[in-house]
């Protein structure tokens, strides 16, 4: 076991941050686009899954380009003292733009499933359309989204080229869970690259579990439920 801990506590603080930005970021980007009928929306949709099929270090270069000194946020950066090239805040914003696909693609395909009966007749009877969205689609798109996070969490958490390029390998600072097991085999310590393999094996494994096992708990619930509107 190594002794420097400092790639799992940057995973997890780079991983949870991005999870949560892209939580909020992919579903409003889903439940817009399912009522977008204007133009460009196949652009629009290629732009947001973009990072999911572009190789990781093209992801990254684009990314020092916007953050970089010379890029347009990097000069406004610059001009607070302020840097996220180099940061673990280059790694946060790597892991988000990597992640943002599968939860906005997850997201929308849970909204997508929703029965369009039930929010048009929410319509008929008054609803507003936030009544809408907290009390109907979001409630029945949950198992979707809930997974959609877990995901973005596991590809946040995995994250390796994209932050590489925009954060670098800091020991203490930037290096993440991927980087030290990159960097360990290269350096030619495998047990130490093993440790770190095993850890985020069992760390994406487990949410995963978790997911599932709430899932499965739910529909259990609502399977009983049923059944005791059905006895009554």
């Amino acid at each position: 076991m190594p002794l420097d801990l400092s790639p799992l506590w940057i995973s997890l603080k780079t991983s949870l941050l991005a999870t949560f930005i892209t939580f909020f970021l992919g579903i409003a980007a889903a439940y817009w686009m399912l009522g977008y009928r204007g133009k460009g929306k196949s652009l629009i949709e290629g732009i947001f899954i973009a990072p999911l099929i572009l190789p990781p270090t093209v992801v990254g270069f684009l990314l020092l380009l916007f953050f970089g000194k010379n890029g347009p946020v990097g000069k406004l950066m610059e001009s607070f003292d302020f840097t996220i090239v180099f940061t673990w805040y280059g790694a946060a914003i790597a892991a988000t733009v990597v992640s943002f696909p599968l939860m906005y693609k997850t997201a929308l395909g849970a909204f997508e499933q929703i029965d369009g009966n039930l929010l048009r007749v929410a319509r008929t009877l008054g609803a507003t359309e936030a009544t809408i969205f907290w009390r109907i689609s979001l409630p029945l798109a949950l198992p979707g989204i809930v997974a959609a996070t877990m995901l973005a969490f596991a590809r946040a958490l995995g994250e390796f080229g994209a932050t590489l390029m925009l954060a670098g390998n800091i020991p203490g600072q930037t290096q993440t869970i991927p980087m030290a097991i990159y960097f360990a085999v290269e350096a030619g310590a495998m047990n130490e690259a093993w440790f770190w393999a095993i850890a985020i094996m069992v760390i994406s494994l487990s949410g995963i579990i978790a997911v599932n096992f709430w899932q499965e708990l739910r529909e259990k619930g609502r399977g009983e439920g049923s059944g005791e509107q059905g006895a009554g």
